[in-house]
């Protein structure tokens, strides 16, 4: 509801309920989705906002600086919109996302970023396997999975020149002329932590349809549109739940890495009276 004399303006950052929601599967083709399901997420696990409101981006930090979040669309879909990195003394790793990302596949790696880490790393490639991604090593120790559809990848993997790794996950769609046309790809450099690529990987398995407007995938062929039968009102309900689930896992994740201190009993009274009679 617009604020007493406050214009009305138009704008695609609207609430829910002034839109058509369609489920839209499978998720890894549905197009960017809302950006708000990411930074929104960020924001109640207690990061700050740095952007500058004169400039189209957003820019948020963790609340210990060692991670940020860069957000600047760009024009093309082969430039990083999405850019999140780790810069402290112990810790460098880097990833960044095309602007066709699904919000809930990035949200997998960010979710994971704002939860307590896991005591081990896990492995990333069973979630692809269990989803029948088919998976391959080589002599070199290069890694990959492909999807049934034949158009999406994830791999580590290193250049012929450098034996350094990177991850790499990507939709490219054939343009018929033994070309491929990307519609979106992920980066990853090898120091990332396991426990995040592993974040990703399961969100971008997940066989849940995402919502989406009628016009808002890039590519309809592609995926299947069924209309909700619960709308706006539902859709910012279950968004609200999320972020109070995010709150819950930053203070659980804040609380456990908050340094312990030992508590020195106070003497025993006879101790403090033989104390004193020495004295």
């Amino acid at each position: 509801m617009t604020a007493p004399g406050m214009p009305y303006i138009t704008s695609r950052a609207d609430a829910p309920s002034r839109r058509i929601w369609f489920d839209t599967s499978p998720r890894h083709l549905a197009g960017p989705g809302d950006p708000r399901h990411v930074t929104q997420a960020l924001r109640a696990a207690g990061w700050t906002n740095h952007s500058d409101p004169h400039f189209p981006h957003v820019v948020l930090a963790s609340p210990d600086f060692r991670h940020t979040l860069v957000l600047e669309p760009a024009p093309d879909t082969y430039t990083a919109w999405w850019r999140i990195s780790s810069h402290t003394d112990k810790e460098r790793w880097h990833a960044s996302f095309g602007g066709n990302t699904p919000a809930e596949v990035i949200a997998g790696f960010t979710d994971a970023l704002v939860h307590p880490a896991p005591a081990t790393e896990p492995d990333v490639w069973p979630a692809l396997q269990a989803a029948e991604w088919t998976y391959a090593r080589d002599e070199r120790g290069n890694e990959s999975a492909h999807h049934p559809d034949g158009i999406t990848t994830m791999e580590r993997r290193a250049t012929l020149t450098s034996d350094y790794f990177s991850w790499i996950a990507e939709v490219a769609l054939p343009t018929g002329l033994g070309g491929q046309r990307r519609l979106w790809n992920a980066y990853f450099d090898d120091h990332t932590p396991r426990h995040l690529l592993a974040g990703f990987a399961a969100a971008l398995t997940n066989p849940a349809p995402v919502p989406r407007g009628h016009y808002d995938v890039p590519e309809s062929h592609l995926v299947t549109q069924v209309e909700r039968r619960r709308q706006g009102e539902h859709l910012a309900a279950a968004h609200d739940a999320r972020l109070k689930a995010v709150r819950a896992a930053a203070r659980k994740a804040r609380r456990g890495a908050a340094p312990t201190t030992r508590t020195v009993p106070a003497p025993s009274t006879d101790v403090a009276a033989a104390a004193a009679r020495g004295r």
